[in-house]
């Protein structure tokens, strides 16, 4: 099952462009990669974008004195108990 769109080229700047209509189903910002098959035969692909990484080292020491509640799905490592337990009370 295939839909077809009509459609007109313009210019751009330097560029030659044509409008995607909204029944493609294309998110605006999506990153494509043009694709030239042959003479005015493309295919438009999305851009496989690695997932991004939030940098939240800023973020130690900004809420002091916060706790957090506990967790009942989350159990503590051996290792951290352990060294909890080593550890002097004051």
């Amino acid at each position: 099952m295939s839909e077809e769109f009509l459609g007109r080229t313009f210019k751009s700047g330097n560029s030659v462009a044509l409008r995607l209509p909204k029944g493609l189903g294309i998110e605006e910002g999506t990153e494509v990669r043009m694709v030239k098959e042959d003479r005015m035969t493309f295919r438009v692909e999305p851009v496989d974008q690695p997932k991004r990484k939030i940098d939240i080292s800023g973020f130690w020491g900004k809420a002091p004195g916060l706790t957090l509640p506990p967790r009942e799905d989350f159990e503590e490592r051996p290792s951290t108990i352990a060294a909890r337990k080593a550890k002097p009370e004051a």
